[in-house]
């Protein structure tokens, strides 16, 4: 059985992975993580990645604007 260390560890590499991928929001890749968004930004600067806020696509940035509507109704 898989010691919780290593499952932390690869929860960790793989929030890292989807969120430089663009699959996950900072929020949320640190959510996976187990992490803060603030301590997940600290990973992600010790690897030499950098945060991104805001939509990366227009099919993002339309999302965001679908929900931003939704909630003025």
């Amino acid at each position: 059985m898989a010691s919780s260390s290593s499952e932390s560890s690869d929860e960790l590499a793989t929030a890292v992975g989807r969120y430089v991928l663009g699959d996950l929001s900072l929020g949320r890749a640190a959510e996976a993580a187990g992490m803060s968004r603030w301590e997940f930004e600290e990973v992600l600067e010790d690897a030499g990645f950098a945060s991104f806020y805001g939509p990366r696509s227009a099919d993002q940035l339309h999302r965001e604007i679908d929900v931003g509507l939704d909630l003025g109704e």
